[in-house]
């Protein structure tokens, strides 16, 4: 099958999907708002918490429903917490070109260190909010700015599934016209972008990664394609139910889960390196 064919059907698959489940994220310019504890452009860090921490959200979300929930428990971790909103097409936010995305999370790390006069800056993503800041880090000179890199069920390797219906009140006619979605079309697994981000390895040096993932995840398919490959001392990739086998958390939840917020905050207290593995989290 041709790339066009299957971008074609990919459209229609997500039209259909989209008017059976009426997923719900709000469009860009709705909550172009920052998530609780987010975006105090005065906040400076405190010596036990020198990295700022930038949340990125996933496909078709935007920060306001991404972090609503992890935002303020980090906020409460005494870090100084920012947001943004990115990759905006036809008035959806995260779902234009990756690697423009990735320019503009680029300027706004800038902006962070310039407000809070850090070094660097730690990265929590979800889906391609956790793979995007990979190009930043390895292809616009983000290595040196960012400590560690948290990704939540991100796409690392690309899916072999769908990625998520557009948000409910999206304008039906930009089904119509190629590409629908290019992020989605990036994040198909041996997609040109994917194959330039991994060319260089699945990490590059300096920053820490660490990987979240959930066995029932049915958007980032399979959920191992989402583990990074490196040292132990560099990486870690964890799955939930490792720990918690009754975790039932789903792909586009897992921001909002407990469990998964206890692993963030246990990956960002690490001086050096990534999460500990051998963390035992409180399963509810």
């Amino acid at each position: 099958m041709t790339r066009q064919k299957r971008s074609v059907l990919s459209a229609i698959a997500v039209l259909v999907l989209s008017l059976l489940t009426g997923v719900g994220s709000a469009s860009a310019g709705t909550l172009d708002v920052p998530p609780p504890g987010a975006n105090d452009w005065g906040c400076k860090p405190a010596a036990e918490r020198p990295y700022p921490v930038v949340l990125v959200p996933g496909t078709f979300e935007n920060m306001a429903k991404n972090w609503s929930t992890l935002s303020p428990v980090l906020k409460n971790e005494g870090y100084c917490v920012f947001a943004l909103n990115y990759g905006e097409s036809n008035g959806i936010d995260a779902s234009g070109p990756i690697e423009d995305s990735a320019a503009e999370l680029a300027s706004f790390v800038e902006a962070v260190l310039a407000a809070t006069k850090a070094t660097k800056v730690d990265i929590v993503g979800h889906s391609q909010g956790g793979m995007m800041p990979r190009y930043f880090m390895g292809f616009l000179g983000g290595a040196k700015k960012v400590h560690h890199l948290v990704g939540i069920s991100p796409s690392n390797h690309g899916t072999e599934g769908l990625i998520l219906p557009p948000p409910e009140g999206s304008p039906s006619e930009m089904l119509l016209f190629e590409p629908f979605c290019q992020a989605c079309m990036d994040q198909e697994a041996g997609s040109a972008f994917l194959t330039k981000l991994n060319s260089i390895g699945d990490t590059v040096k300096g920053p820490a990664y660490t990987v979240i993932s959930t066995v029932h995840d049915e958007v980032v398919t399979p959920y191992q394609s989402q583990f990074l490959s490196g040292s132990t001392a560099q990486v870690s990739n964890i799955t939930l139910q490792n720990r918690c086998p009754l975790d039932p958390i789903e792909h586009d939840q897992t921001p909002n889960d407990p469990v998964v917020h206890q692993w963030v905050v246990n990956a960002l207290a690490q001086a050096d390196g990534p999460a500990d593995p051998g963390f035992r989290p409180a399963c509810l």
